[in-house]
């Protein structure tokens, strides 16, 4: 394969951030590459420097000669008053079409991407339509390289759904940045993270997100053993230091800068060790003991005529969490307003548990004052937060969800999506709950801030109903999913693959018995793995059989002859021996628990 593009030696900063330093790395032919990250790593700049629309700092850029380089940005913009059209014929650039054939291949692509109606203005479209144009205004130009930045922002699950299609079948290169753990893993080949935490500032492994997750995983743990390792031996050389050895000899002075080189060394990878920290995120609960919170009873609801759902029933208990899916505009934020109570039903009633603390995340971000400070937003009465019952210092509380002490005066609108979601997390758990509704709560985060966002959910004692289109969540956490057709019916069912079936004519759903209610039918609460375990799960095998070598090797160690005349030897190699031991039966009942989660028991 050849290079379509390569980078050396890149880096690029503004002001005093630094986003990344002599990143090195190559786009192949046929390349089908994410590119992933915290926020703030400098993702989007690295494409729109490969797109030329960012001059790098240092470094080089090579790009193959008539290359047809496209990039599409995370917002596209399009001039007033013009038609999809319009819009679609502007992009094509080839001079070798005549009028018949550049109309044809407009038709074929707003085919392709669901207009039927290739007249209407864009400025009449909805986020995720936009996006769609947006994205076939791209392909249009039959691109040899692709740069996507959160191509599925603004897209429904219909969308995300048709736009993994179209990238599957691709003869094009791609490079997309994407939080989205599915879509990633469905549709790359390759995924590149930049992070400070790697040698190099960046991870870079071939095959599919989970291969690399397996890779990562071992990395960081080997990388955390290494800092362990160094750590010790310094410990050793600075004792033998601090001792005043004069460099006379040859091997002292070469001791001596030993000692200063593990020093530089050491500092270094405690230094990217240190870069991984992750938000810190857990719910407050009420100590409620209530075992039914909430009851929906044959709720309904229209707008303007137009049937959005009906007949729901509902019944939330501790524990239980409900995911809800759909399409833009089925109903789903209009059923969790009206759980919260912010909305009224047409039909049917709702009864709540008395006292019950009913606590709602917001997509829109409506609870965020722009123009407030970070300070204030985090801390809205004074220099310290209540949390858990313990007093909190802004400063502490900034901390913990990655905000720098001089970020906080800064105002709201100046803090990226990812920044003002993590915001709204903050306040979330300051809030004890009996309830959490949660309605899109994963937009703009890393991947790193959805794992730990996953962890605290799961470990919430109380209920959740969850909108989102983050099917590694909903896999995660969702007892079960409330599914939208968009004609205005809602059902029941089991995970997100039933839902999308049964829209896709490929299944039908079990109904609840007669005189049943769908809350009747509520299954029970199943473990859940998460995507640490099934790594786990995966390598246990490979993992016992080095552990069983280990413990195979001190077997014939404590056997050989020459080892029973050396009593401390023998004493050292015998405790090993029960370590290694213990550490296969650990690992085989690990195993055992493992099996019994991913089955559900």
């Amino acid at each position: 394969m050849s290079h379509l593009l390569s980078c050396q030696s890149i880096s690029k900063a503004f002001g005093v951030q630094r986003l990344f330093t002599g990143i090195s790395f190559g786009i192949f032919e046929g390349e089908r590459l994410g590119l992933i990250g915290p926020n703030g790593a400098g993702k989007s700049t690295l494409l729109k420097i490969f797109a030329d629309l960012e001059t790098l700092d240092e470094g080089k850029l090579f790009i193959r000669k008539k290359l047809n380089l496209v990039y599409l940005a995370q917002a596209e913009k399009f001039p007033p008053e013009q038609t999809v059209l319009q819009c679609l014929l502007s992009a094509i650039t080839s001079h070798e079409m005549d009028e018949t054939a550049r109309y044809a291949a407009v038709q074929r692509m707003a085919g392709k991407c669901g207009f039927t109606d290739t007249d209407q203005r864009t400025d009449t479209l909805s986020g995720g339509w936009q996006k769609r144009l947006a994205i076939g205004r791209a392909l249009i130009q039959n691109p040899d390289l692709l740069l996507m930045d959160e191509p599925t922002n603004h897209l429904d699950m219909d969308g995300i759904l048709w736009l993994e299609g179209l990238l599957k079948n691709s003869a094009f290169a791609f490079v997309l940045i994407s939080h989205d753990r599915y879509f990633l893993d469905s549709v790359t080949n390759c995924i590149v993270e930049l992070n400070p935490q790697y040698p190099g500032g960046y991870l870079r492994v071939e095959g599919s997100l989970r291969d690399f997750l397996v890779r990562k995983e071992e990395l960081l743990t080997s990388q955390a053993k290494q800092e362990e390792v160094l750590a010790n031996k310094l410990r050793r050389e600075v004792e033998w230091l601090s001792r005043g050895p004069k460099a006379r000899t040859t091997k002292a002075k070469f001791r001596i800068d030993d000692a200063a080189r593990l020093k530089g060394t050491f500092q270094d990878i405690k230094h990217r060790n240190a870069q991984g920290r992750a938000i810190d995120i857990g719910f407050e609960a009420t100590d409620r003991k209530t075992k039914k919170l909430l009851t929906a009873d044959k709720l309904g609801k229209s707008f303007a005529g137009r049937q959005i759902f009906s007949n729901l029933d509902l019944q939330m208990t501790p524990k239980l969490c409900v995911g809800v899916l759909g399409n833009n505009g089925s109903g789903k934020s209009t059923l969790i307003n009206i759980l919260a109570g912010n909305t009224l039903p047409d039909q049917g009633e709702i009864k709540l548990a008395d006292g019950i603390k009913i606590v709602l995340f917001d997509q829109k971000r409506q609870g965020l004052n722009q123009d407030q400070t970070l300070r204030r937003a985090l801390a809205p009465d004074g220099d310290t937060v209540l949390f858990k019952g313990q007093p909190v210092h802004v400063v502490g509380w900034a901390k913990r969800f990655l905000f720098r002490p001089e970020q906080l005066d800064m105002p709201v609108n100046r803090l990226s999506g990812g920044e003002q979601s993590r915001i709204l997390i903050a306040n979330l758990m300051r809030q004890p709950a009996d309830i959490l509704l949660l309605d899109e709560p994963t937009n703009d985060l890393d991947i790193p801030s959805l794992e730990v966002l996953e962890e605290g959910l799961a470990e919430f004692p109380g209920a959740i109903v969850l909108v989102s289109h983050d099917r590694f969540l909903l896999d995660r956490l969702a007892d079960f999913v409330l599914g939208f057709d968009g004609n205005g019916k809602c059902r029941q069912y089991a995970d997100f693959r039933q839902w999308l079936d049964d829209l896709q004519g490929k299944t039908a759903v079990d109904k609840p018995a007669k005189g049943k209610s769908a809350k009747a039918s509520t299954p029970a609460k199943k473990k859940k793995m998460t995507l640490g375990e099934e790594l786990e799960l995966a390598k246990m095998e490979e993992t016992i059989a080095q552990a069983e070598k280990a413990l195979a090797e001190f077997q014939d160690r404590v056997s050989h002859p020459d080892l029973q005349s050396d009593q401390e030897q023998l004493v050292v190699c015998c405790q090993k021996l029960q370590e290694a031991q213990e550490k296969v039966t650990q690992l085989y009942k690990r195993w055992e628990e493992l099996e019994a989660k991913q089955a559900g028991e």
